[in-house]
């Protein structure tokens, strides 16, 4: 697969952001995918308590969480108070300076203990880079990419999984990792996911369009 993960590091804890378990409740194998990889995981209650505010919309991520939990596949948090002042500075501001509360608690609680946080939203990555430049941030594909993973599941799994994550969890997929993604789902998926960006569909869907005309005129 080839394509390089931030997960280099076995101790560092794993911080997981509202959207990355959503990602990973989608993909159908949370479960083996956390167990692939050696890290520690944990959501922080702040990101626990936004997915509770899904039930009323009918998701199921806070329950799915909570079976994680309940098997000890990951761990819920709280920030401390050092933390808790990260997380201050973090969500109090101008708009474009600061992070929902989610972001924000996900990023304090790895600074102090150099955890990596695990988040998807640009904005976000970037604010954590400005103010916490020593600190190493993942996103979904990071866990998902990890050799880890690849090997306890399978390539077929594992483009089962990132297709699921895709479409059902609307992954958003940085550019750096767009071309492992299309590589790993094939171009036919990757054109019926609406969570990467139109540019990248439409070539795919061309490409897709250009094959059944061939097909056509072979007939």
């Amino acid at each position: 697969m080839g394509l390089p993960t931030c997960l280099t590091d076995p101790s560092a804890v794993i911080v997981a952001d509202t959207s990355t378990v959503i990602n990973l409740n989608a993909t159908g194998c949370a479960r083996e995918i956390i167990r692939a990889i050696p890290n520690r995981f944990v959501v922080v209650d702040v990101a626990a308590a936004e997915l509770n505010e899904g039930r009323r919309r009918g998701r199921t991520d806070a329950d799915l969480l909570a079976e994680l939990v309940g098997d000890r596949i990951l761990e819920i948090v709280e920030l401390d108070d050092s933390a808790s002042a990260h997380f201050e500075n973090l969500v109090v501001g101008h708009a474009a300076m600061t992070l929902d509360d989610g972001e924000a608690a996900t990023i304090a609680y790895a600074v102090n203990p150099q955890a990596t946080p695990v988040i998807d939203e640009r904005k976000a990555t970037r604010i954590c880079a400005e103010q916490y430049p020593a600190l190493r941030v993942g996103c979904t594909v990071d866990i998902l990419a990890h050799s880890g993973v690849e090997r306890y599941l399978g390539k077929e799994m594992l483009a089962n999984a990132v297709f699921n994550a895709l479409q059902k969890g609307r992954m958003r997929v940085l550019s750096q990792h767009v071309k492992w993604v299309i590589e790993l789902v094939g171009p036919a998926r990757a054109a019926a996911c609406a969570s990467l960006p139109k540019s990248v569909r439409q070539p795919q869907q061309n490409v897709l369009g250009q094959q059944v005309r061939s097909k056509n005129d072979v007939v």
